[in-house]
């Protein structure tokens, strides 16, 4: 049985995410979607607030049979080496993306050449999907949902967003 690691801050989780890890848990058993408590950014939710976002986008898309979510600090190797991961799940949007997760896969690879790290390609549709943007357009009032899951759109309205 082959796990698969998604790390992210996933701040917030959008519908570019999801089409990953959907794709993701076409390739592999399980896949385990790991949220970084990452303090030194500026996040609109805490970390168990996305965790528990997460949690409820699996069950509405009804995949949390495959799928689970869990927190993490940390180095990501050293996690996914604690959940039996195998494989690092990234996405890739455009060149930008592809050089810095180049950088991660090699630094990574160093640390735990065990660890395989696998990169999908965003689909059309989620080209231009970023939670930093998705940020900014939430907190300057802007309707975001079209770019997020049901019950993210919910959590943003309820933080006075959208």
């Amino acid at each position: 049985m082959t796990i698969a690691l998604y790390p992210g801050t996933f701040d917030p989780f959008h519908n570019g995410h999801l089409d990953i890890a959907q794709r993701a848990l076409a390739l592999f058993d399980e896949l385990i979607i790991g949220v970084y408590d990452q303090p030194d950014k500026k996040l609109l939710f805490s970390h168990a607030e996305r965790i528990a976002l997460v949690d409820e986008v699996l069950r509405e898309v009804g995949v949390d049979g495959r799928a689970r979510v869990t927190g993490y600090s940390g180095l990501t190797v050293n996690f996914a080496r604690q959940m039996g991961a195998s494989v690092l799940i990234r996405g890739l949007r455009n060149s930008v993306d592809f050089n810095f997760e180049l950088q991660q896969a090699q630094t990574n690879h160093w640390l735990a050449a065990d660890i395989e790290v696998i990169c999908l390609f965003a689909n059309a549709p989620n080209h231009f999907l970023s939670a930093t943007l998705i940020r900014q357009i939430a907190t300057l009032g802007g309707d975001v949902t079209a770019l997020v899951p049901d019950c993210v759109a919910r959590a943003l309205r309820r933080l006075k967003y959208t």
